[in-house]
């Protein structure tokens, strides 16, 4: 079966969708450009159907290259016959090749080898054939005192040993014993003795068991950090008497003298080599399956993230607060230029104040200041109540997450681009820029470092670089970029670009001023027509000397809204203007084999509202007045506040006391929720009401059901309700077939 015909049936979708989509993967179309500018080619397909496609058909690529190494090492051996090599070739998933080939996979001397190596395997062969028979007077012909075989059971033994390792590396075997274990398989983790001290923040797993195929991935991966930490153990756990008749319904054909033989190797092989391989695999599986469910949580808060509603281009204050130290502030013009840096002491005694309101008011004025930028870290509250007692009613105050501000302020990008300030500057300025424009400046910062996700330290950094790559890539083509304004950062990210030709535009850009067109990027050393085609309908020019040069409309198309706008006999900026006049377009008209209405809808779209930013409208949001730390915290309070990070068991809200409470999967909604997503996003304002309140331990629990009066949990109701159990054994098991 074809590729083309696999993936279209796994994913529901036609094979010549599938085949050209590969066809424009492997051109170099980049996954926002096919979605956005090849839906006739496609049908449609959007971003998460194309990024199906690609990921799968590396896998199966993946899987024939292992087929060829595969066959060539049997080759070698001289062991390949017709059979083998249909069974190699036909192998549908990487398991179930890597179990064909374990028989024939070089390995170090067993005690099976050294067997066959005294000449024990036609013994072996007769007891698997379990006929009647004196196995005592047939085993007397395989002693050998050269080779070290010295009595009938020395030869008995060792061909329990052949049999042992057949059994062990058989492929139908491996396979029902692998279903075994991913269906009646428990996780059990219990603590070191005499680390319970050290082990506390993993308590819940000191005496833990579950069913690994309903285990969430935050749990798996909490028990994984505290076994690599070695403050747990962690184990698979499988009743034998559900795994040994599924092997014995394949070895053992009597109940005879050599059948004994053979179940002794039968249970020997289990217990020695197939048990202990089939923990190893199943560790690799539940650990991918939790891996790749956490990358997903981790994806989707990015991408909520870098979507939130910017404020815009304005004039602002942005202030990195702190006690001892002072508060850093910085003034930003619209374009997120810096124009002047102090520190005030608003919280270092009257002197201080007066100094500090002298300031800010001056500022305000000096630079006609539209909003003022707080970072939510250390001194974060109090600094915001510092402002708005100041009455300044013209300017919007904001709360700003700080995640990752420091690590920018320490960067190469950041030096770059204020090589003459400190971090304490660099930092202001960052959380300044991440209220103007969240996604423009948080493209600086690795994605790992803005403070969403679950366990992504733990999981596989491949595979997490890749979905958060898309995902940046993503939010970035789908926002568009203003091409004389942008950084290289956030240019490198464009469809079609990278690091090397962003940085040429930016070179372009200083030695030539700014793009008057979109056709002048062709100008731009080594980005060539390819790149141009990529890129081109990403990036905005306003003002530009063609109108489109500002919108979503891609080049390769202006032709034919000049055709429109000649047709109307109009001009194309008057056919933006007028939406009486795009009313009168028949776009039947303008269908080709190239273009057919899915593309057409998107330029009268487009036409409408060239380059409307798809992000929300920013609206401004504050704390509750007074509630600063946690021990102002009283269960029943009802609060606002911002999520601020979402897993798998809840959300993390933070209500303005510098500690983030938790609203559990099941106080989201007065309702069944099997996914937070579906009830909150990442920097969404919520209400909230306190539920428990623990100072001692920093933790706060709080809910979003609706019930006027949201009495607090008791213990044992919060342990029974940890996330749902939604049965994973059917996706464990087709992951068996990504395993290698």
């Amino acid at each position: 079966m074809s590729h083309e015909i696999i993936i279209s049936k796994e994913l529901s979708i036609t094979q010549k969708q599938v085949s050209t989509t590969l066809a424009l993967l492997d051109e170099g179309a980049t996954i926002p450009f096919i979605s956005r500018y090849r839906k006739e080619m496609t049908g449609s397909l959007d971003e998460v159907q194309i990024t199906a496609i690609r990921d799968r058909i590396q896998q199966l690529r993946d899987l024939d290259k292992r087929k060829e190494a595969i066959l060539k090492s049997i080759q070698d051996q001289g062991k390949l016959t017709p059979e083998l090599e249909a069974l190699v070739k036909g192998a549908e998933t990487m398991s179930s090749l890597e179990d064909i080939y374990l028989p024939y996979k070089p390995k170090r001397r067993t005690r099976a080898l050294i067997a066959r190596e005294k000449g024990l395997q036609p013994l072996a062969d007769f007891l698997l054939q379990q006929q009647s028979g004196d196995i005592e007077s047939f085993s007397q012909q395989f002693i050998n005192e050269e080779v070290g075989v010295h009595n009938t059971e020395e030869a008995l033994a060792g061909a329990r040993d052949i049999i042992a390792e057949a059994i062990a590396e058989d492929a139908e075997v491996r396979a029902r014993v692998r279903k075994v274990f991913l269906e009646k398989g428990d996780f059990v983790s219990r603590v070191i003795p005499g680390k319970e001290e050290a082990a506390l923040k993993y308590k819940d797993y000191f005496e833990w068991s579950e069913p690994l195929a309903k285990a969430p991935s935050h749990r798996v991966l909490a028990m994984r950090r505290g076994e690599k930490e070695e403050l747990l153990y962690l184990d698979i756990a499988v009743e034998e008497d559900l795994v040994i008749p599924k092997i014995e319904s394949i070895y053992i054909k009597g109940k005879n003298e050599a059948s004994k033989q053979v179940e002794l190797a039968l249970y020997d092989g289990y217990k020695r080599l197939l048990k202990p391989s089939m923990e190893t695999e199943i560790r690799v599986l539940t650990r991918q399956r939790a891996d790749e469910e956490a990358i997903k949580v981790f994806a989707d808060n990015v991408r909520q993230l870098l979507l939130a509603a910017p404020l815009g281009q304005k004039r602002l204050i942005a202030i990195d607060p702190g006690f001892r130290t002072g508060c850093k502030t910085v003034v930003l013009d619209a374009q997120g230029n810096l124009l002047e840096n102090t520190a005030i002491f608003p919280h270092n005694g009257a002197g201080g104040v007066a100094e500090a309101e002298r300031m800010i008011k001056y500022l305000v004025s000096k630079y006609d200041v539209e909003a003022i930028a707080i970072g939510n870290g250390t001194a974060g509250r109090e600094t915001e109540d510092f402002v708005r007692k100041l009455g300044l009613s013209t300017v919007t105050v904001v709360m700003v997450n700080e995640s990752g501000a420091s690590i920018y302020s320490a960067s190469d990008v950041a030096r770059e681009e204020f090589p003459d300030y400190d971090v304490t500057v660099r930092g202001a300025v960052s959380i300044g820029r991440r209220l103007m424009d969240p996604l423009a400046e948080l493209v600086k910062i690795d994605p790992k470092s803005i403070g969403v996700g679950q366990y992504q330290h733990d999981v596989d950094q491949n595979k997490l670089q890749t979905a958060l790559d898309d995902t940046v890539m993503s939010c970035v083509n789908a926002v568009g970029v203003e091409l004389n304004t942008a950084s290289k950062q956030i240019l490198a990210y464009i469809s079609g670009l990278g690091p090397a030709l962003a940085q040429q535009i930016v070179n372009y850009r200083k030695e030539n001023g700014p793009f008057s067109s979109r056709r002048d990027l062709k100008k731009v050393p080594r980005l060539g027509d390819k790149a141009f085609e990529q890129a081109a309908g990403f990036l905005r020019i306003r003002n530009a000397k063609h109108p489109l040069d500002a919108s979503a409309v891609h080049p390769e198309r202006y032709a034919l809204v000049e055709q429109m706008a000649k047709d109307l006999g109009v001009q194309v900026i008057e056919l933006m203007k007028d939406d009486q006049l795009r009313k009168n377009i028949d776009l039947k008209q303008y269908i080709t084999d190239e273009v057919g209405l899915p593309t057409l809808n998107d330029i009268m779209a487009e036409l409408a509202k060239p380059g409307l930013d798809p992000r929300e409208q920013f609206e401004a949001f504050s704390f509750t007045e007074g509630v600063n730390s946690i021990s102002d915290l009283k269960v029943g309070m009802k609060l606002p506040g911002i999520v601020t990070n979402i897993t798998n068991f809840g959300a993390f809200v933070d209500i303005g006391v510098h500690q983030d409470g938790l609203v559990h999967l099941s106080q989201l909604a007065n309702h069944f929720v099997s996914d937070p997503h579906e009830i909150v996003k990442v920097q969404q304002p919520v209400v909230v009401t306190v539920t428990e309140v623990d100072e001692k331990r920093s933790r706060i629990a709080l809910s979003m059901k609706t019930e006027d009066k949201a009495a607090p949990r008791k213990r044992s109701e919060r342990k029974e309700e940890k996330a749902p159990q939604t049965d994973m054994a059917a996706k464990l098991a087709a992951l068996a077939g990504k395993f290698k």
